[in-house]
């Protein structure tokens, strides 16, 4: 690291006593730190208990079986209905189930995703256009559905040298471009992909051996909001609902809408996402940037305005000024980390961390969502066999030449110490910095004042 830089604090929750300082004061990336302020931020302004809700609505009248309008699905950024613990399958035969008590059987309309409470900025500020075919660059939107990515399975062809089988779920908005081609058989698996900046195409190249099975890939799609209505249309047809039209964004259509009688939409469902607590979970365990960025709007929507990036920054701002943090102690530009225009200090991380401890509505909960060293989470590999083993509650951080780990760890003596180890600008092996870090945590864990 001598190349490179730390920035550490250390300091009792106890008793509020500064154990290990260096650098505490530099503005450094934090990388999937950043979630800790986005979650702070959220928890003290939504509350844990905060839900997002999704209503499906019919735009007409209904007879004789069919709904004579649009079927409309009018979001606010649930960012769980997905394939994780199979929610979206069960949100979507909750509204079969609506549709069919409200006797509708065929939809002579279409259906219509109302994204209308978040922009359209899916993408966040800063972040390098390479992550973009990435599932962890998934864009965000007031409708998601399976974290707005969409499966891209590849297989052999017929035989050694023919093209590979490519299959992308419908609905992503990209067009493929197949390049790649089958290997011999027991050959290395070397199928790569990468999406196109200059229009939506996703080219597939490398070679897959003959004797492969099914490999399924991830990517973010174009637009969550037509991914989610095309999706909700597919499973609709697929139970026997017939639908007359396309599944179309609110955007592309508003100018038709707004000329149908003014009589207002009949909600067929109202569906609530888990509460905050319980998404911050995934949020942190799992290192989710959908989740964070879906958070962030949600913060800026949540004065009653459209939900923007920046409109969440400056509900940030409000908490953090609240708490009497100074303002040039961070930069901040998306709710994720994936952005390389964030800074934070590790004197920052350390005061929200302490604030969130010491406050009774936040600490367990907050506790709660953090990975536990050698258990899961992002941290379920690290720190096992050593006395921070079970006993460390962190979030880390990982973008290229950055890495960070803050949260609390208990000493020999039973004393909770809150610490922030964030690393910049160095061109040794990741794991050699995960490895210093990870060592600090174990000195802090075999702590005793005795």
């Amino acid at each position: 690291m001598r190349r490179g830089i730390w920035g550490v604090d250390v300091r009792s929750v106890d008793t509020g006593a500064a154990l290990f300082m260096l650098n505490p004061d530099r503005l450094m990336m934090p990388a999937s730190n950043m979630k800790i302020v986005t979650l702070a931020a959220a928890a003290e302004t939504l509350g844990w208990d905060y839900r997002f809700s999704t209503t499906l609505e019919a735009r007409g009248s209904i007879t004789h079986g069919v709904l004579h309008g649009d079927l409309i699905v009018r979001g606010n950024g649930d960012p769980t209905i997905s394939s994780r613990n199979d929610r979206a399958e069960g949100v979507f035969q909750e509204w079969i189930a609506a549709l069919g008590a409200a006797g509708v059987s065929a939809i002579e309309g279409r259906i219509v995703g109302d994204d209308q409470s978040f922009d359209e900025e899916g993408l966040g500020a800063g972040w390098a256009w390479d992550y973009l075919q990435y599932r962890y660059a998934a864009p965000v939107g007031a409708l998601e559905i399976n974290e707005n990515s969409a499966s891209l399975d590849v297989l052999p062809g017929s035989w050694q040298g023919a093209p590979a089988v490519l299959r992308l779920a419908p609905g992503s908005g990209l067009t493929l471009r197949n390049r790649a081609i089958t290997g011999p058989p027991g050959s290395q698996d070397a199928i790569e992909y990468r999406r196109r900046i200059d229009r939506p195409e996703l080219e597939v190249i490398g070679s897959v051996p003959a004797d492969a099975g099914l490999t399924r890939y991830f990517v973010p799609v174009v637009n969550p909001t037509l991914y989610f209505v095309r999706s909700l249309k597919d499973a609709l047809e697929a139970a026997g609902v017939t639908v007359s039209g396309e599944a179309v964004d609110f955007d592309d259509i508003s100018g038709g809408l707004a000329v149908l009688p003014p009589a207002p939409p009949h909600v067929l469902a109202s569906t609530e996402s888990p509460p905050l607590r319980d998404m911050a979970t995934v949020l942190m365990k799992v290192s989710q940037n959908l989740y964070a960025e879906t958070l962030l709007k949600a913060l800026g929507a949540s004065r009653g305005g459209l939900g923007t990036a920046e409109g969440g920054r400056l509900a940030v701002r409000r908490v953090l000024s609240g708490w009497g943090v100074p303002e040039d102690a961070y930069t901040m530009y998306d709710g994720s980390g994936l952005s390389r225009y964030n800074y934070v200090t590790a004197a920052l991380l350390t005061t929200i961390l302490e604030r969130l401890y010491r406050d009774p509505r936040h600490r367990e909960p907050f506790l709660a969502t953090l990975p536990i060293a050698g258990k899961d989470g992002t941290l379920a590999s690290r720190l096992e066999r050593t006395r921070a083993d079970g006993n460390a509650l962190a979030k880390t951080g990982s973008i290229a030449n950055v890495r960070a780990l803050s949260g609390f760890v208990r000493t020999r003596d039973d004393e909770v110490l809150a610490f922030s180890i964030l690393a910049n600008d160095f061109a040794i092996p990741t794991a050699t910095v995960e490895y210093i870090a990870d060592i600090a945590v174990e000195t802090l864990a075999n702590f005793t004042r005795r």
